[in-house]
């Protein structure tokens, strides 16, 4: 059985910080919003319906406890989260993936997608050491 390994692409926009049951967290380098990837730690899957029955209702589960997470991230920040989003693109890295997104009606490109917008702003030292207390905590 080969082992887990998550692509190499996702090292250069976030930080792996633990591992539930299913997924690898990641937190995502980019301090204009409070995101989470999720990543199953299952070799080869590259579409949801890769997964077996159970891991699919765990990926639902985790990623929806990402999404309480993303959360309680905006509150500690003072940036209350007004919009969800959870999106399982794959376009860049096909590795099955799932992007947990904090929205703010004011952040520096609503309404429109995350990707490809503005330039990333990684994280102050303190603030990513703080979420990512929170985020193993969780």
């Amino acid at each position: 059985m080969t082992a887990f390994a998550a692509d190499p692409a996702f090292d250069a926009g976030s930080l792996a910080v633990t591992d539930w049951p299913l997924c690898q967290v990641r937190l995502q380098d980019d301090a204009r919003f409070p995101w989470l990837i999720l990543i199953p730690r299952v070799p080869g899957r590259v579409e949801i319906e890769d997964l077996s029955p159970e891991d699919r209702t765990r990926f639902l589960d985790e990623g929806l406890r990402a999404g309480a997470l993303v959360r309680q991230m905006g509150e500690v920040l003072e940036r209350p989260v007004d919009k969800l989003n959870l999106a399982a693109l794959g376009n860049v890295t096909a590795q099955l993936h799932l992007h947990v997104i904090g929205r703010r009606r004011d952040d520096p490109v609503w309404p429109d997608p995350v990707w490809g917008r503005g330039t990333p702003q990684p994280w102050p030292d303190v603030e990513r050491e703080t979420l990512m207390a929170i985020i193993r905590a969780a």
